[in-house]
């Protein structure tokens, strides 16, 4: 007869287990909205106890603000990674633009309207809220700033040009919750031609790919009608 010989349990160090906790509640914020981030919600989520949550977040409003920050660095790191191979502006602003439409880019919008709403009543988040945004300028304007050096972009303001594309993109987030089925081409692709406009790009360099990214994703288990 063998004896079992019982698991140790690991005991997680305190930045992996606010990390946990923070990951968690921006997995609520996307699917469900900022409202819904709780201590006792991300407790059940977590399965643990609630005063864990509050041992790392005893003002709930502190891990709303961490959330919506987690999840806006998470997206931006994805469409404008920080580090980007050199001498490739044109292709990482073309990669932008083919994820920036869509279901895949529809979450991430709707966290944003989420956020700026709340953040009219809520310091914390207002805070993060700036700070995401002026992160989003940041990046972008360095993006815009390797094309000019490079020679693949002409303008004589990168912060203008980034400032003017980022305006437009947040123009049509506002509209991730309505059918996009019957919109215009031209509104479609508004904000890829803005950057064409203010680039010194010509005409349809980047369109096509937010066109693209825009069009609804194959389902992976449709299949072709039968023939006869």
């Amino acid at each position: 007869m063998t004896s079992r010989v019982p698991s140790k349990r690991v005991r997680k160090t305190p930045e992996a287990r606010r990390a946990e906790i923070v990951a968690a509640a921006a997995e609520i914020a996307l699917a469900e909205g900022l409202e819904l981030i709780t201590v006792r919600r991300v407790a059940d989520e977590l399965s643990v106890r609630p005063g864990l949550i509050s041992h790392y977040f005893p003002v709930a409003e502190d891990l709303v603000a961490e959330a919506f920050g987690d999840a806006a660095t998470g997206e931006l790191d994805q469409l404008l990674p920080a580090v980007r191979p050199n001498g490739q502006a044109l292709q990482s602003l073309t990669r932008f633009f083919s994820l920036t439409g869509g279901k895949r880019y529809d979450d991430i919008s709707r966290l944003w309207l989420n956020a700026r709403h709340l953040s009219r009543y809520r310091v914390s988040l207002a805070e993060r809220v700036a700070h995401q945004e002026s992160l989003w300028r940041d990046r972008l304007t360095g993006l815009i700033r390797e094309g000019v050096d490079e020679g693949v972009f002409d303008t004589g303001d990168p912060l203008v040009a980034a400032i003017s594309i980022l305006v437009v993109l947040d123009g049509l987030g506002v509209h991730a919750n309505t059918d996009r089925s019957d919109r215009p081409r031209a509104v479609t692709v508004m904000a890829a031609t803005t950057a064409e406009r203010v680039l010194g790009l010509a005409p349809e360099t980047l369109a096509p790919h937010a066109l693209a990214s825009a069009e609804p994703l194959a389902s992976p288990t449709s299949a072709p009608p039968p023939t006869d």
